[in-house]
């Protein structure tokens, strides 16, 4: 018999995203923390040396789908130019959402 624990994860699912454009000190790692705090989403979002940012965030498919959508936009200073996604199943290895770097 599985965990209980085990199978809210398999329920879960995980979204990695690389946002390109001025993504970069326009407070998008922030902005994205806060938003994925707001919807109870754990991960990371980190900025990556060629000026994009990666997010991986774990949590219910319609939530994840919610910060896809704010990734489009981003905070009011930041020009998105493209998101790019990937979808697979959670981890589980979140407790929380951080920025890294």
């Amino acid at each position: 018999m599985r965990r209980a624990s085990q199978e809210k994860v398999d329920r879960m699912e995980r979204m990695e995203a690389i946002v390109h454009g001025v993504v970069q000190g326009v407070f998008f790692r922030r902005n994205t923390r806060l938003r994925a705090e707001r919807l109870a989403l754990v991960g990371t979002v980190a900025n990556r040396s060629d000026g994009t940012v990666h997010i991986v965030a774990e949590g219910p498919r319609d939530l994840l789908e919610d910060l896809a959508a704010w990734l489009q936009v981003g905070p009011e200073t930041a020009i998105v130019d493209r998101v790019d996604l990937s979808w697979t199943s959670a981890t589980g290895s979140y407790r929380s959402f951080r920025v890294l770097r």
